[in-house]
């Protein structure tokens, strides 16, 4: 892991197109202003591990459920 020092108003590059700055330190917090590309996601961490872990559970099939939207499906006829 890099470990950077930064005051109110620097930042950091990543990349040719990311740009981190510490926008304000309060109250044992810190403000970041993040500018990257539309096409680069950006999430808390804690919001990340969440959506990595409902994709988990989401791969997670149960045969009764999938046995259940069978049964709840029409036959499709067999075309000779």
């Amino acid at each position: 892991m890099l470990v950077l020092t930064r005051k109110v108003g620097e930042g950091i590059r990543i990349g040719d197109d990311i740009t981190i700055t510490v926008v304000e330190m309060k109250g044992g917090g810190i403000r970041l202003g993040i500018v990257a590309p539309p096409t680069v996601k950006i999430h808390r961490q804690e919001v990340y591990d969440r959506i990595l872990e409902e994709n988990k559970e989401a791969t997670q099939w149960i045969i009764a459920d999938l046995d259940s939207l069978s049964d709840s499906l029409p036959m499709l006829k067999e075309v000779k």
